[in-house]
């Protein structure tokens, strides 16, 4: 009798299984780490809003003054002398050419709002938690809480 080489079934269903296992852990790891970039993306946009937005107070003695704005989104396109409703950016001074829009998907869009240009709130939303940031934050002239 001639003895055959090869694989049982059995052993041929655990490496199938083992490669799932390992397959599936790396995929959790790649979606945990694009939600911790999406997040630090987020605060890095913030504070260059921030910035740009106390580039502005400087020059203008006051901050935009606007209700519930939407951030990088419709006619907010650009923060200039005019403040943030302009399309085309045609004030003289540029403060943000391209003010950044929420990364997708998750979180929420920057909301910005200044009743009478003497402080602003722009708010936005975390997926995790970034330094002691967590979930819905908000920026204002004393920082990010």
């Amino acid at each position: 009798m001639r003895k055959q080489s090869g694989f049982t079934l059995i052993e041929l269903l655990v490496v199938i299984a083992i490669i799932g296992l390992l397959s599936t852990l790396a995929v959790v790891a790649l979606n945990n780490a694009r939600a911790k970039s999406r997040d630090a993306k987020r605060v890095s946009d913030i504070k260059q809003v921030q910035t740009a937005l106390e580039l502005y107070y400087n020059d203008q003695n006051k901050y935009p003054v606007d209700s519930a704005v939407v951030l990088g989104a419709g006619d907010q396109a650009c923060l200039d002398t005019e403040g943030w409703d302009v399309t085309a950016c045609a004030g003289a001074t540029k403060y943000m050419a391209q003010v950044p829009k929420n990364p997708l998907p998750g979180g929420a869009d920057y909301s910005y709002t200044s009743a009478d240009g003497t402080t602003y709130s722009i708010n936005f939303t975390l997926e995790g938690k970034v330094g002691e940031l967590d979930g819905a934050s908000t920026a204002n002239p004393n920082g990010v809480q």
